[in-house]
Formats: C-alpha cells, sequence, structure tokens
C-alpha cells in the first residue's frame, strides 16, 4: 500500500535538525553564578571549575587480592615461606618482611614493608606458620598489587569543569577526599501549556476536554537533567493571557519553554507574540514529529516553543531543546549516539522530514533488533512509555524492509 504524502512531510525550507541545534547553541547563554554543594547534593549538577586531586590515588600500595605478602625474589614454585603476621584493611601489618618471611594479607591491606608482590591464596598451601608456594611461574615484582598514586598523582585533575556531575563522578570525587564541590547554580527554566480543551489531571472532564500531561514530563525531564523548572501552570488560547505567563517566566527564569500554540491554527498566538513583541530566530525543523518547533527571545530570555502534541513535544525537548539547556547550564551537550541494527519489520514513511519512530529494542540469536510500536501517532504518548528508542530514519527515505537495518537512539542515553 502506497504511503500518501502530506503538506507537513515537505521539508521546503525548513531547518534541518543539525542546523536548527547549532542556531540554538550558537545563540543561547551561558548563565552565571556559582555554589558550594555537599556530594550528597550535586548530582546533575555542572562543576564550575576543575577539580584537582589533593593526594595520590591510590593512596597507599595494598594488596589487589587475598594471599600473602612476599618479596618477588622468594616467590618461586616450591619455596616454603614463613607467616609472621596478617595485614588487614585498616589493620596494617607493622613489622619490615626479612628474607625467607611472608604475611597474610587481604584485599585493600597495605603492602607491608619488604614485600612487593602478593601471592594469591589459590597458589599457596598452608601447614601452621609455613606456606608452600605452588604457583607454576616465578612471580614478578607487583603483581597482585595496587601502587600509590597509580591512578592519578597529587595535584592531577580529579574533574574537569563544565562535567556534569552523574553517580560516579561523585564517587571519583568522594574518594578524593573532597566533601564539598562548586557548581553552576541550577539553570531556572519556567514553561507554560496552552490550550482552551486542557484539564489539570485530578479535575472533571467535560466533554471535548482532555487531561493536560506536557507540564509534568516537563518537569520530570527538567529535574532529571538537574535543572530547576518552574511551573507557570496551563493558560487559555488568548493572546494577552498567552503574553503575560510568557513575560512572567522571563522575568523569573533563564529560559521559557512552551507547549502548543506554535503552529498555523487561529488559536496558535506564541510566534505571532514573539514576532511582535520579541524576536524570532527560526520556526519549523524538517523532524517528524515536532515540525512546528520555534527558538526566539522575549527581551534577551530565550524561549522554546514546542508542539501540544505530547509526543511531538518530548521529541523536540530531547532533539532540540535538551542541548541548548544544557548549553546554558554550562557543560558541553553530547548528541546522543546512534546504534545500526536490523529492523524486525517493514516501516513505512513519506520523504522529506527526518523521523523518528518510537521502537522496541530486542536480542534474537545474541543479535539485537527493533520493532517500531503501532501506534505512532503524535498524539499517543503510551508509544513514549512503552518505546525504549527511536528508529530514526533519514529525510530520504520512503521505508524499510523487514530485514535491512536502521539508526536507533536508546531513551537510556537521553
Amino acid at each position: 500500500m502506497p504511503v500518501v504524502s502530506s503538506i507537513c512531510d515537505s521539508a521546503t525550507g525548513l531547518l534541518s535538525l543539525d542546523q536548527a541545534v547549532e542556531r540554538l547553541l550558537e545563540n543561547v547563554p551561558r548563565i552565571r553564578g556559582e555554589e558550594r554543594l555537599p556530594l550528597a547534593q550535586a548530582l546533575r549538577r555542572v562543576l564550575s571549575r576543575d577539580v584537582s586531586t589533593p593526594l595520590d590515588l591510590p593512596c597507599f600500595t595494598s594488596s589487589a587480592m587475598d594471599g600473602y605478602a612476599v618479596h618477588a625474589g622468594e616467590a618461586v614454585p616450591g619455596a616454603s615461606l614463613r607467616v609472621i603476621g596478617t595485614a588487614l584493611a585498616g589493620r596494617p601489618f607493622p613489622r619490615t618482611l626479612g628474607r625467607g618471611e611472608c604475611v597474610r594479607i587481604f584485599t585493600g591491606a597495605p603492602l607491608p614493608a619488604g614485600a612487593d608482590a602478593v601471592i594469591v591464596q589459590e597458589e599457596t598451601s598452608r601447614n601452621g606458620d609455613a606456606v608452600v608456594l605452588m604457583a607454576p611461574m616465578p612471580l614478578k615484582s607487583g603483581a597482585n598489587v595496587r601502587h600509590q598514586g597509580e591512578e592519578l598523582k597529587v595535584g592531577e585533575r580529579l574533574l574537569p569543569a563544565k562535567k556534569l556531575l552523574g553517580p560516579a563522578d561523585l564517587g571519583v570525587l568522594a574518594v578524593a577526599g573532597c566533601g564539598d564541590v562548586d557548581v553552576i547554580r541550577r539553570l531556572r527554566v519556567a514553561f507554560l501549556a496552552t490550550g482552551d480543551e486542557l484539564v489539570d489531571p485530578g479535575q472533571a472532564l467535560a466533554p471535548g476536554f482532555i487531561y493536560e500531561s506536557n507540564r509534568p514530563v516537563l518537569h520530570a525531564l527538567l529535574t532529571e537533567m538537574g535543572m530547576e523548572p518552574l511551573d507557570l501552570g496551563r493558560v487559555g488560547d488568548d493572546r494577552e493571557s498567552i503574553h503575560q505567563a510568557m513575560w512572567q517566566g522571563a522575568e523569573k527564569a533563564d529560559v521559557v519553554i512552551t507547549t502548543g500554540g506554535a503552529s498555523v491554527g487561529e488559536a496558535d498566538y506564541i510566534v505571532d507574540l514573539l514576532q511582535e513583541r520579541g524576536q524570532v530566530e527560526f520556526w519549523k525543523v524538517a523532524i517528524k514529529p515536532g515540525k512546528p518547533f520555534v527558538f526566539g527571545r522575549l527581551g534577551t530570555t530565550p524561549v522554546f516553543g514546542l508542539p501540544g502534541n505530547p509526543v511531538s513535544m518530548m521529541v523536540t525537548f530531547l532533539q532540540l531543546a535538551r542541548p541548548a539547556l544544557l548549553r546554558m547550564a554550562g557543560t558541553v551537550p553530547v548528541r546522543p549516539p546512534r546504534w545500526r541494527v536490523e529492523c524486525r519489520q517493514r516501516l513505512r514513511k513519506s520523504p522529506g522530514r527526518l523521523e523518528f519512530q518510537r521502537g522496541v529494542l530486542d536480542w534474537r540469536d545474541g543479535m539485537p533488533g527493533v520493532t517500531a510500536l503501532a501506534g505512532q501517532g503524535s498524539h499517543r504518548l503510551t508509544s513514549m512509555s512503552r518505546a525504549d528508542c527511536f528508529i530514526v530514519l533519514p529525510p530520504e527515505s520512503t521505508g524499510v524492509e523487514a530485514g535491512e537495518f536502521v539508526d536507533i537512539e536508546l531513551f537510556g542515553f537521553l
């Protein structure tokens, strides 16, 4: 069955996704201001300056295995050594090893003076205070040892400025003894939803009305990114009410995000308001869903106008607004990586726009593949909930046959 082209599929005069992202990154300002936080509060925050390690990592030489600390020159197959004590993590052995001696040692314990290697306990035979070495080869100096400073030397850079801190980064700071960290202040993002038909969840739903879902999604996305969300609520399709709400956001926040009202309908006022009372940098991007994305300004405050359909809103946020917000927040935005996997079914597409279909990744015979969800309409928010990836189809594509390879972007990265 042939695909019927829509006027919306035409990309004539539209910016490509790459062009739009480049324009955004070139034209959004970086925020200023920083604060000092304890590590427990620093997740998803951006480092304001380089952090150097105040000590060697590791800070002392230790055993990497349970076994016996020895001098490697004496650790030959069949050698018998006398056990003179035990070294535990937090309880180092206080003496220096002499000739023919060894120390029972456990993982993480400091290596005793006079020892330069550890033989693992599985390669020994213990009889009272004597240990016979059963390794098939002589032990080399440094075997099974973690050397002081082998990871980083004191004064070397631990983490760079502009680093968006994740769980492992907090661990790196902790292991270096950093209890507090200097971070850029959180980006304040005001957002609102427009539409006469919208009702807040929990309220009675009259005929012709729908529950508003974009604001809860935006609040979650912004919180997950470490931003400071400012919910301006829902606004009816009234020019002055929308303008007042947008200006309120521009005065209180670093950036304003609107959902709905960015298309060409009679009640779509966002673009007109920006043209009349602010500035429009660009409008419409050659992607599907999400074509009517607008980037402009009210005064000096950037405004991102996202479509009202919930899938279109999420696609434009993730592909366009998110990298711009990360840039404003002071970090370096990274485009999501794409992987080539087998498509499990035939996919239909009209040429013209870069398309993001929602898919589910699976594994068969050890190889990954992807299946598109049955409902791909931009109003079907369940497609975002049930999917775990975008299937990315290039603008020139007219579809994909089962067994061909496609690009995917995993939601986990986003």
